[in-house]
């Protein structure tokens, strides 16, 4: 194939293409001329290839076939439609398929915490092992009560909002590992129940809790939701169901962690939001904590009735053989 001359047959209409692609505004004969010329091209780009296999021409042969594609079968447009099954089904519906491994997480990180805070309360000389007495003295006087107000809560909201979200991620991406979301859980344990036993042994459990329950309810929720999607991902490589293989059964469990972090977005939005406004806000701790349990409550509702219905949705009655 002479390559100069079959550039020069068809530069025309391949301008042509590309004029009728950039225009904002189409008739009906400029719409039929667009896909003439756009299967034409098409054809003519699978001739260059098999026949002069020329990259530079290629890919701009390439590019404005695709351009040429998307401006016929449209751009993709934000739903609002699309997002409302996701906060309505999509996400809900994920998180309730896997109870079982987040609860199992809520159980456990619960358990070891409230060992952890009861063996350091007991033991003092762990405390001061671990952080140092000068530190824990610190951090019972003004460090643990200061930390909720050192910076303005817009700023520190938004840090607090990052920090969770990354922390998610890290356990839902992960999660095929196993190990790492182990290691994470067992770190924030290992904090809660320092900081924890360390505020009990000095007589300050009332601050401890009082502080911590009305964001720490919906904002561990969060961590248990992600820890044990993750750790599904991993069960599903380790033991897959009967009827998929270990990359589908992988897949699918990752297709569901990726509804999850999306979803998690918002509930640590909240959670961020409880940590630095609520949280340090001068009222009584009773009204604190039942803002906080609240939103929890409410978040717990929002899983298991949109969830089951998502679920375990009706057969569709009507069809062939009914």
């Amino acid at each position: 194939m002479d390559l100069d001359a079959y550039v020069a047959e068809h530069g025309g209409e391949w301008r042509r293409l590309e004029e009728l692609t950039g225009r904002s505004r189409l008739d009906a004969d400029e719409v039929d001329e667009l896909v003439a010329l756009y299967q034409r091209a098409t054809t003519q780009l699978s001739v260059l290839r098999s026949r002069h296999p020329d990259p530079a021409l290629l890919g701009q042969l390439s590019q404005m076939v695709l351009r040429a594609r998307a401006r016929l079968t449209g751009r993709p447009r934000p739903s609002w439609s699309a997002l409302g099954r996701f906060v309505t089904a999509g996400f809900p519906g994920a998180v309730y398929r896997a109870w079982p491994w987040w609860c199992g997480v809520a159980t456990a990180f619960t358990l070891l915490s409230f060992f952890l805070i009861g063996y350091v309360a007991g033991n003092p000389d762990t405390a001061s092992a671990l952080i140092g007495e000068q530190a824990a003295a610190e951090l019972v006087e003004s460090g643990f009560a200061g930390y909720y107000t050192e910076f303005a809560a817009p700023t520190f909201a938004f840090h607090l909002w990052t920090h969770n979200a990354w922390l998610a991620a890290q356990c839902l991406a992960a999660g095929v590992l196993i190990v790492p979301v182990l290691y994470l859980l067992w770190q924030n344990a290992l904090n809660i129940g320092v900081v924890g036993g360390v505020m009990v042994a000095y007589g300050r459990a009332d601050v401890f809790f009082g502080l911590i329950t009305p964001h720490g309810l919906l904002e561990l929720t969060g961590v248990f939701v992600a820890a044990g999607v993750g750790l599904r991902t991993g069960w599903a490589w380790i033991a897959p169901p009967p009827d998929l293989s270990r990359g589908q059964a992988v897949a699918r469990a990752g297709r569901e962690g990726v509804l999850v972090a999306v979803g998690l977005v918002g509930l640590f939005a909240v959670a961020a939001g409880i940590e630095a406004f609520v949280t340090p806000a001068p009222v009584p701790v009773p009204l604190r904590v039942a803002v906080g349990a609240a939103v929890w409550l409410a978040f717990g509702a929002y899983v298991v009735v949109l969830g089951r219905r998502a679920t375990h949705v009706p057969p569709v009655r009507g069809g062939p053989g009914t």
